[in-house]
C-alpha cells in the first residue's frame, strides 16, 4: 500500500511547522499591578505588540483582587456571613474594567463569561463547608486569576492579537497540599507539552493563569502566595523556553523596596544563586521557588518595567557576579515570634526540635528565622490568626509557649556597618543573626 505523495507532503509540513514553533518560545508574566485597570490592560496589549514572537503569557489577578478574595474567605471561615458586600464590590470592579475596554457585542460577550465565573464563585461560597480553611482558600482565591485571564484574553482577541486561553489547572499538576501545592514535575511536563505544542503552530500566544494548578481530581490549588512567578518558571522549564520576563512597576531588580528605602540602586545582573538567596530571605520581586527551574536549564530571567517597557531592566542569569555589589535590604512586616520551652527540667534537644517541626509542618508554618538555646527554641514566621489557635494547642501538649506579635524582620545581604546603622536607627534588637554575607534583625514594628 503506497501513501499518496500529497498526503505525505502534508504530514511533513505539519511536523515541520510544529518543530519550528517549538524552537523559540518566550514566557512573559504580568502581575496584578500591570492589569489593575482598563488602561493597564491596554498597556499590556501595547507591550505584547512590540515584538512578534511566540509566547506564553502568565497573568495574575487584577489589582488587589487576591487580597479581597482572602477577606471574603476569612469572613466566611470565621462567621459564614457578611461576604456579600465584598463580593459585589469585586464584581463591579471587573465589570467596570470590561465596560471601559469593550463596546457593543464584545462587551456583552465578555460580561457573560465573567458573570458565569462570579456565579461559580458565589455557589462555592454558599456550599463549601467552612471547616477546612486551606481547601476553602484555594477554591475561592483561585477565581482572581480565572477572571483576569478571561478579560485579558478576550480583549487581546478583540484587538487582533490572536491567542488561546488555557487553564493552568490543566497544565500544572500538583498534589493536594492546598495553599502551598507541590508540583508533580513528571505529570506537569507531560501535560504542558501535550496541551501547548499542538497550539503554537496556529497561534503565537497562549494566555494562562499564574498562582494556580490542578490536583489529580482536577480541583484548583494555589502554589503559595505570590506564586505567579513560579507558575511562569514552571512553564518556561517544561517548554525549554528562550527566556522569561517579569513585568513590574519598577525599572528592574532593586536593592530595596523603593517604598521602604528612599535611595535605591538597580541591580543590572544577578547570578542565579544570589537571586535564590534573595528570594529565600523574602525579596518580594521574585517568588522563592521561581529561580531553580530556570537555573537548571540556564533560562535567563528578565525583570522589566511595564511603565517603560523598552528600558533594559535587570537579568538573572549564569553570570558569576552580582553587578553592582551593594547592600540589599529585605523587610518582612507582621512577624510573630514564638518561643517554646520544655515543661519539665529537660533541655531543648534533637527530639524536642523534631517534635516542634512536625507540629509546624502540620500547621503549614513557614519559618523565616529560628534560634535556640539550652532551654528554649524560638521561631519567627508570618502572622496568621487563622492558624495560630490550633498551632498553640498542638504545642502546648508538650511545651510551654509564649509569643510576640507586630514584629519586623530585616535582612541585609552584602551588609556593612553603615547599612546596619541606617535600618536600625536605635531600634531595639530582639534577635540578631549574622553570617559572612547576611545579617538579620528582628525588631518591633514602628
Amino acid at each position: 500500500m503506497f501513501i499518496n505523495e500529497t498526503l505525505l507532503l502534508f504530514i511533513f509540513c505539519i511536523f515541520a511547522k510544529i518543530s519550528d514553533a517549538m524552537e523559540n518560545i518566550f514566557v512573559e508574566k504580568f502581575g496584578g499591578a500591570s492589569v489593575n485597570s482598563a488602561d493597564a490592560v491596554r498597556n499590556v496589549k501595547h507591550i505584547l505588540s512590540l515584538e512578534d514572537k511566540k509566547r506564553i503569557v502568565v497573568i495574575s489577578a487584577m489589582g488587589k483582587t487576591t487580597n479581597k478574595l482572602e477577606n471574603i474567605v476569612n469572613m466566611w471561615f470565621n462567621d459564614a456571613t457578611f461576604f456579600t458586600q465584598q463580593y459585589e464590590e469585586l464584581k463591579d470592579y471587573h465589570t467596570n474594567i470590561i465596560e471601559d475596554l469593550f463596546s457593543g457585542d464584545d462587551a456583552e460577550s465578555c460580561k457573560v463569561k465573567i458573570n458565569l465565573l462570579f456565579t461559580e464563585l458565589k455557589n462555592k461560597m454558599l456550599h463549601i463547608p467552612n471547616t477546612d480553611y486551606n481547601f476553602l482558600y484555594d477554591s475561592i482565591v483561585s477565581y482572581g486569576e480565572k477572571i483576569s485571564t478571561t478579560i485579558v484574553s478576550e480583549y487581546l482577541n478583540a484587538c487582533g492579537l490572536k491567542n488561546k486561553l488555557v487553564s493552568a489547572v490543566d497544565l500544572i499538576k500538583t498534589d493536594n497540599n492546598y495553599r502551598d501545592a507541590n508540583v508533580n514535575w513528571e505529570l506537569t511536563k507531560t501535560s504542558v507539552k501535550q496541551t501547548l505544542e499542538p497550539i503554537f503552530p496556529f497561534v503565537n500566544m497562549v494566555i494562562t493563569q499564574g498562582f494556580i494548578g490542578g490536583t489529580k481530581e482536577n480541583l484548583s490549588v494555589t502554589l503559595g502566595r505570590e506564586g505567579s512567578d513560579y507558575s511562569a518558571a514552571i512553564l518556561a522549564h517544561c517548554m525549554e523556553c528562550k527566556s522569561m520576563t517579569i513585568w513590574k512597576d519598577v525599572p528592574g531588580l532593586l536593592n530595596a523596596d523603593p517604598k521602604r528605602v528612599e535611595k535605591t540602586t538597580k541591580l543590572s545582573s544577578i547570578p542565579f544563586k544570589e537571586a535564590i538567596e534573595l528570594s529565600y530571605y523574602g525579596a518580594t520581586i521574585i517568588h522563592p521557588k521561581t529561580i531553580k527551574p530556570l537555573e537548571n536549564l540556564s533560562i535567563p530571567l528578565y525583570i522589566k518595567s511595564f511603565v517603560n517597557p523598552e528600558d533594559e531592566g535587570s537579568v538573572i542569569c549564569s553570570n558569576p557576579n552580582i553587578v553592582p555589589v551593594v547592600p540589599n535590604y529585605i523587610f518582612k512586616d507582621n512577624q510573630l515570634l514564638l518561643s517554646i520551652f520544655p515543661k519539665d527540667f529537660s533541655f531543648i534537644a534533637e527530639k524536642n526540635i523534631a517534635t516542634i517541626f512536625d507540629i509546624l509542618a502540620k500547621n503549614k508554618v513557614k519559618v523565616n528565622l529560628m534560634q535556640n538555646s539550652a532551654i528554649s527554641f524560638s521561631v519567627c514566621f508570618d502572622e496568621n490568626r487563622n492558624i495560630l489557635p490550633q498551632l498553640l494547642e498542638d504545642l502546648q501538649h508538650d511545651f510551654k509557649v509564649r509569643y510576640n506579635t507586630q514584629l519586623q524582620l530585616i535582612t541585609i545581604r552584602h551588609y556593612d556597618q553603615a547599612s546596619i546603622d541606617d535600618v536600625l536607627q536605635g531600634r531595639e534588637k530582639i534577635i540578631e543573626q549574622r553570617s559572612r554575607r547576611t545579617v538579620q534583625f528582628l525588631v518591633n514594628m514602628k
